[in-house]
């Protein structure tokens, strides 16, 4: 008798400015799910935050990256996940409508780009349905996306940072001044101004002066409340992937020489002109360094599932940097995580298959915590 197909309940789209790119990294990853082993159920979400069951990435694509919201004319049921625990599966909205086998999902790949969906919010609603699901956990999905709260913790884990300021928009708009201020006397030109929750560089800007900064920081406070300041340096851009739960293990390191002024959202996903390098070509030992540093941060931020660690090395004095972390990274086939683990003898499949495997791992392990004394 043949195996019992899983049903992966694959989840992209959103209410982030990374909308686009998770429905690339969703069709690649539905693509490249082994249809011997797994039954994909498709739920997309537009920008308003409707979740369409049946909806391909193509289509909220196509339809100006929106679905329409009025699906009594088409072939899409409205879905949500419920707090309930008891039901466990995808319910419909419109009354009447049943789902029969199709609410039901062994595992969810919550491939949601940025806020809503990377930052603990999605995860949190499938921790409350008690459905297993691929990644992280709720705590270390919105610390991995904060860069003020992820920049403090690798301060107290010893990891090295490069030097940076953080401001609420609100703190922003009352003193812009004073805070241009600070910013060229504790950091100097060029700098670098992020949005501090959200990621593919998304509203990222580096300002050469007072100019550039003033825009810089104004563009940044449109995408959040909080905006994080990087001193610059002369670096070569490295990074490593991370896999697994508790005793997690770090890819290869690999190289983007980007074709910008710096690895932007149009170098990562538009313009295709950026070098990948895998692995770097950069000494054993600092190879080895940055894979220590990448399982370091994964476990201090308590991360579990996978992660892509970014680092910087100092062209001058070879000091090696911690960036960030990027709790689900872009699975797209240009995108750095699969390649990584590829050149590491992991091909896409088979990196999807352990990925599943470590979400159910978790699962099983969180349901044997008592919810009651």
């Amino acid at each position: 008798m043949s195996q019992k197909k899983i049903r992966v309940g694959v989840i992209f789209g959103g209410r982030s400015g990374e909308h686009e790119v998770s429905l690339s990294s969703a069709k690649a990853i539905m693509d490249n799910l082994n249809p011997e082993k797994y039954e994909v159920v498709p739920i997309g979400i537009t920008r308003i935050g409707q979740w369409l069951l049946g909806a391909e990435p193509a289509q909220l694509l196509a339809a100006g990256q929106a679905v329409q919201t009025d699906t009594q004319n088409s072939n899409l049921t409205s879905v949500t996940f419920t707090g309930d625990p008891t039901i466990g599966h995808l319910i419909p909205l419109k009354q009447g409508t049943t789902l029969d086998k199709e609410g039901k999902l062994d595992v969810v790949f919550p491939v949601v780009h940025g806020t809503y969906g990377e930052d603990g919010t999605l995860q949190g609603l499938l921790e409350m349905a008690n459905v297993p699901y691929v990644g992280c956990g709720v705590l270390g999905a919105a610390v991995g996306m904060d860069k003020e709260k992820m920049k403090m913790i690798f301060e107290t884990a010893h990891l090295p940072n490069v030097k940076y300021l953080v401001y609420r928009r609100n703190q922003w708009e009352r003193s812009p001044e004073e805070i241009m201020d600070a910013i060229e006397a504790q950091l100097g030109y060029p700098n670098f101004v992020k949005p501090a929750n959200l990621g593919s560089s998304v509203g990222i800007n580096k300002a050469h002066d007072r100019l550039e900064l003033e825009h810089a920081m104004r563009v940044a406070a449109e995408y959040d409340r909080k905006i994080i300041v990087e001193q610059n340096i002369n670096c070569r851009e490295l990074e490593c992937a991370v896999l697994g739960n508790d005793e997690p293990l770090a890819s290869v390191v690999g190289e983007i020489v980007a074709s910008n002024a710096f690895y932007d959202y149009k170098a990562k996903y538009i313009d295709n002109k950026s070098t990948v390098v895998i692995p770097a070509d950069i000494p054993q030992q600092t190879a080895e360094e940055i894979r220590r540093y990448a399982v370091q941060a994964f476990q201090a931020l308590d991360l579990s599932g996978l992660s892509r660690v970014d680092f910087f090395i100092d062209k001058e004095t070879e000091k090696v940097y911690i960036n960030e972390v990027n709790t689900f990274p872009g699975f797209t086939e240009i995108s750095m995580y699969p390649k990584l683990w590829n050149a590491s003898g992991l091909p896409y499949p088979e990196l999807l298959d352990r990925l599943i495997e470590l979400a159910l791992e978790r699962f099983d392990d969180r349901q044997r915590n008592r919810t009651s004394f």
